[in-house]
């Protein structure tokens, strides 16, 4: 099967997106109840940022947390993209490594190419499109 991405939200048939808001609604209730609830333990999410944001990189890292797996935080000094290793070596490499990738970046060109040559789902938290 495909690797699935969530590039844009045309990724997603309106029935999708709703079934998702209705269950991250769902999730928010178990976890305001306290209930423990870690469908992703044992999960890493890589976030990959070449444009930095407090409030995404929290609500991420916080997500994970709570559903029971881990994020590893990852700024352009942490990276070879910022010193010209190409994206789709990149993406090669570092979805061996992790289940799941976050990327905030300014071109959606570049997102789309990192998916393109990724093993696992790439999320876009941001780019110049979307």
């Amino acid at each position: 099967m495909p690797v699935r991405h969530f590039l844009t939200l045309l990724d997603l048939s309106p029935d999708e997106l709703q079934g998702l808001t209705r269950r991250s609604i769902e999730l928010k209730a178990k976890q305001r109840a306290g209930e423990l609830y870690q469908p992703l333990r044992g999960k890493i999410l890589g976030m990959v940022f070449e444009k930095s944001s407090t409030r995404t990189r929290v609500s991420f890292e916080a997500g994970m947390a709570q559903l029971g797996g881990h994020a590893l935080f990852l700024s352009p000094r942490d990276t070879q993209l910022g010193r010209g290793e190409p994206i789709e070596d990149t993406a090669r490499v570092l979805s061996r490594m992790v289940d799941i990738i976050m990327i905030r970046t300014y071109e959606h060109e570049k997102l789309e190419r990192f998916a393109a040559h990724s093993q696992v789902p790439v999320i876009n938290a941001l780019t110049d499109r979307c």
